[in-house]
């Protein structure tokens, strides 16, 4: 891999923590394929991480952690030039702001720019079942260029852990966002 990413992770409230955990520990280890990372959460989102997780680990982090209200971070403007925004978990209130271009905080603004400087921008959607409100949003984001990626996890693999189960899904956003790294395959086996 010849570049460097420039990443932004949003984090939303939707159960499923550990799939930003996760994702954010597994960027950790793709330092050396990352220019520049930012994170953001929202209220929401530290308050479930809490909940699942038992902890604040959020507050460590090892990228810089940008306010959901903070409009001058570099991500949220296209001059940037971020490649990619993963938004993990995705609600579908955020997935439904972003659908119809309600840019009201940086998660959402930021999800705006990615779309009209036609970078990636892939929300790990979290939710079921799902309203016809929900699918026509997706579809609107699908239209607009961006990836709608359910968090369901493959079974190939055969994972043992519920950590292995998430990674089954993380590992599979973290090639569609660019990065280079080792998963299971299948027929790898062949």
């Amino acid at each position: 891999m010849g570049n460097k990413l420039k990443v932004v992770v949003g984090v939303t409230g939707a159960s499923g923590a550990i799939y930003a955990k996760l994702l954010l520990d597994k960027l950790n280890q793709l330092n050396d394929q990352i220019e520049k990372a930012g994170v953001v959460f929202t209220e929401n989102a530290k308050e479930v991480w809490q909940y699942e997780l038992g902890n604040d680990d959020f507050n460590t982090l090892p990228f810089k952690t940008y306010h959901i209200n903070d409009f001058y971070a570099p991500f949220a403007s296209g001059s940037a030039s971020y490649d990619v925004m993963i938004v993990c978990p995705c609600t579908m209130g955020t997935m439904g702001r972003i659908a119809s271009g309600i840019a009201s905080d940086l998660l959402s603004r930021a999800a705006d720019v990615m779309l009209k400087e036609r970078k990636k921008l892939i929300l790990v959607t979290r939710e079921t079942p799902l309203s016809l409100i929900h699918i026509n949003n997706m579809k609107t984001i699908t239209e607009a260029g961006g990836i709608i990626f359910p968090a369901s996890p493959s079974f190939y693999s055969k994972p043992s852990s519920i950590d292995e189960v998430v990674l089954t899904v993380v590992n599979r956003v973290l090639q569609i966002a660019g990065f280079n790294i080792n998963n299971y395959r299948w027929g790898d086996n062949e």
